[in-house]
């Protein structure tokens, strides 16, 4: 039983087998075309993978082409844009030569005088300058005429000076070198030649001041429109009309490539060969300001200041102002070798000012990190480090150092804001000075009637708010961008801008204390406004602090900086380009038959060794017409020059004959002039006539319910003279006169006749 059973179950196995054999049968068939189905669908997917990939490499192609193409047309549209704007800036400083050469052709009929009228056209003792271009080129070789001026005997009685330091003449040296070594002199003659290199750096001061208005701005018509507000505010921004020669004609173009320089150096986002090409021009354009221009150490103080508070606020990288630290002290220390080691470089501001800052920061290292109230507190104790090194470096060094007597200047300054009252001479003499004056509100009206004004208020007030935006930023730890876009609104939180928001109120500052200012702070006010009006930036701040929804803010502002200045352009061509013709067109003439007939005489009656005394403008002119030696000049950075005027001024004082002879003779005069305008002067200013400072020092006035009476034995000496009784005559003898000046000569042979 066994047995079948088993072989029942092999014969149920083997049935089982024979069963599932018939269904082995077609599983090959179903798996080839499963296999063959996988394949299909493994080569489908991978054509269709290889097919993306082709696509994806085709759209990164056709990407790539399309970057090549959009990068190279935006190198081919920024190309053009710098292309346009540099000939742009170009022909604006040529056209602003021609026009500047045009206007002071038809002023003075420059061309079609003779060379005495020419030099006499040279107004405010400006032509002072230009005798010494002569001197050089009339000497036998350079080096002698160099030598020459170092060993200066000739030009103030009784003393020997180095000019070249005293007056600051590198900038006569330097012209009369080209001109000689050009063989300019078989084209031109040499007060052409002089003319036009003046007339060509006015050119580049405005070409500087298209360019820094371009760099902030980003576009080139915001340099038309600062070119444009510059011309027609062209009476409160030059002094080249009337006086060619003076030292500022020379050293602001210098001053306006530097800030130029400076702008671009403190930009973010610059290549690092432009970086070091400003950083080069700035180092360079520092030390020739202050080799040219005595006060220059002063203007570059201020702007120092400007620089310490952006690295006090930390608005600026570091690494920067190390650099700006650099340019100053090698400048100085190159000036100071060039100017024969002058020692007022040595106790100047500027230098107090970097040598305090780097020895604060060395002992504030940790300045810059710390909470808001830490920050504050770190801050004033940065300030009060920094001025109080600063003033006791000054201390030391005029205790120290023999240093030019400079405390009149501190004194002027006392009574200037109204700390002090004296009767000295020197000091209110400059007080009436009218560059030394505060403005008058003509000023401020001129420039509104430019529509300058407003605009720059409006400006500089969003600036503002911004820089101080910023500030508050900075010092509550947030830390600034290197990159900035349009859509963030924050035009304060560029270092460039910053920089000339302080600019802009320091030099404003000083603006409305002295008159004189105006010819640094306009210009850069016209340059300033016209950054403002045309920067998408400043529109988006503004609407920003708005929050502006209605329209997109971005469109709005980049279609405000093309409307604005478009407006305002059209409005300054309309109304000022009939004025700019005029000028060009009017013949004006500018002629003083006396002077000419001063210097004629004094060229033909007077030996080459006299000595002439007057006033500092006319002795200035009489050193350019005759060469002959003077007893003052008119330099008002000198005491002992000023001290000299007061003494040369006593003509006109209510002194003795005896008393006036004696001052005279101390300073080997031959010839006194007595000028008519300044004898019988006659204006509402009453207090600050010569003849009233003179009393006012010499003690002959008393002031009787607020007015001011002059009373003296003597009689005033300018009138006593021309009565030509004793003692009057026993001194003196009338060799000349005429309407305007009367000429004496000092009898060193006294014949007492009564």
């Amino acid at each position: 039983m066994s047995e079948l059973i088993c072989r029942k179950s092999e014969t149920l196995k083997g049935d089982d087998e024979v069963e599932k054999e018939p269904e082995k049968e077609p599983e090959m068939p179903t798996k080839d075309l499963d296999e063959k189905k996988e394949k299909e669908v493994k080569k489908s997917s991978m054509e269709a993978n290889e097919g993306e990939e082709k696509d994806a490499q085709h759209e990164q192609e056709n990407s790539r082409r399309r970057s090549r193409q959009s990068s190279s047309a935006y190198f081919v549209q920024c190309l053009v844009r710098v292309v346009f704007g540099c000939l742009a800036a170009v022909a604006c400083g040529i056209l602003y030569a021609a026009y500047l050469s045009a206007c002071h052709d038809r002023k003075f009929w420059f061309s079609a005088k003779q060379e005495l009228e020419r030099e006499i056209s040279f107004q405010g003792g400006s032509g002072l300058y230009y005798y010494f271009y002569k001197h050089m080129l009339s000497a036998p070789s350079f080096e002698r005429g160099f030598y020459e001026l170092m060993m200066d005997n000739r030009t103030i009685s009784g003393q020997t000076i180095n000019a070249v330091e005293r007056l600051s003449l590198y900038p006569e040296v330097i012209t009369s070198f080209i001109y000689r070594y050009t063989n300019s002199q078989d084209f031109v003659e040499p007060i052409y030649f002089y003319i036009g290199v003046v007339f060509c750096l006015q050119a580049l001061y405005v070409t500087a001041l298209f360019v820094c208005s371009w760099v902030l701005s980003g576009t080139w018509v915001a340099g038309m429109l600062a070119v444009s507000w510059y011309v027609i505010n062209r009476p409160d921004t030059t002094q080249v009309d009337h006086a060619v020669p003076l030292r500022e004609n020379w050293a602001l173009p210098c001053f306006s490539l530097q800030v130029v320089a400076l702008t671009g150096f403190l930009s973010n986002n610059i290549r690092s060969a432009t970086e070091m090409f400003c950083y080069l021009t700035m180092s360079a354009t520092t030390f020739t300001l202050l080799l040219i221009w005595e006060p220059g150490h002063y203007i570059l103080f201020v702007q120092g200041l400007c620089l310490f508070l952006l690295d006090s606020f930390d608005v600026m990288p570091t690494r920067k102002m190390d650099d700006i630290h650099k340019v100053y002290l090698s400048s100085l220390f190159l000036a100071y070798l060039f100017q024969f080691e002058n020692t007022s470089l040595i106790s100047s501001p500027l230098l107090s000012l970097q040598i305090g800052s780097l020895l604060a920061r060395h002992f504030q290292q940790k300045m810059k990190i710390g909470p808001l109230v830490a920050r504050v507190m770190k801050l004033f104790l940065h300030f009060h480090l920094v001025f109080s090194t600063s003033i006791t470096y000054i201390y030391l060094v005029k205790k120290l150092i023999p240093v030019s007597d400079n405390d009149f200047i501190l004194k002027f300054l006392e009574v200037k804001f109204g700390l002090n009252r004296t009767t000295d001479f020197v000091t209110n003499y400059l007080l009436c000075q009218k560059s030394l004056q505060a403005p008058s509100q003509d000023l401020f009206l001129r420039l509104t009637q430019a529509s300058v004004l407003p605009f720059y208020l409006l400006v500089l007030a969003v600036c503002l708010l911004s820089t101080l935006q910023t500030i508050y930023r900075r010092l509550s730890g947030e830390p600034m961008k290197t990159r900035h876009s349009l859509e963030d609104g924050r035009i304060g939180e560029q270092p460039a801008v910053i920089y000339h928001v302080f600019h802009s109120l320091f030099f404003g500052s000083l603006a409305l204390l002295f008159d004189g200012m105006k010819y640094l702070w306009t210009p850069y006010v016209c340059m300033f406004t016209a950054f403002g009006v045309c920067s998408p930036h400043l529109f988006m701040t503004v609407f920003k602090w708005l929050k502006l929804k209605s329209m997109h803010p971005v469109v709005l502002a980049l279609i405000l900086s093309t409307a604005v200045p478009t407006i305002i352009g059209f409005s300054l061509w309309r109304e000022y380009y009939p004025h700019v013709l005029a000028d060009l067109g009017e013949l004006h003439e500018i002629h003083d038959p006396d002077m000419l007939e001063l210097m004629t005489w004094i060229r033909l009656h007077t030996p080459a060794a006299a000595v002439f005394a007057g006033s500092p403008q006319l002795l200035g002119t009489i050193k350019l017409c005759s060469g002959s030696a003077v007893t003052s000049l008119p330099l008002y950075t000198d005491f002992n020059l000023l001290k000299r005027t007061e003494d040369s001024f006593q003509v006109y004082a209510m002194r003795s004959a005896e008393d006036v002879y004696k001052l005279l003779t101390a300073q080997k005069t031959n010839y006194v002039i007595i000028e008519e305008s300044i004898c019988a002067e006659f204006t509402r200013n009453k207090g600050c006539r010569v003849k009233d400072l003179l009393d006012i020092a010499n003690g002959h006035v008393i002031f009787d319910q607020e007015e001011m009476y002059s009373v003296s034995k003597h009689g005033r000496f300018c009138h006593e003279i021309k009565m030509n009784y004793s003692p009057y005559t026993n001194y003196f003898t009338r060799v000349f006169w005429n309407h305007s000046y009367h000429v004496y000569k000092v009898n060193y042979v006294i014949s007492f006749q009564y």
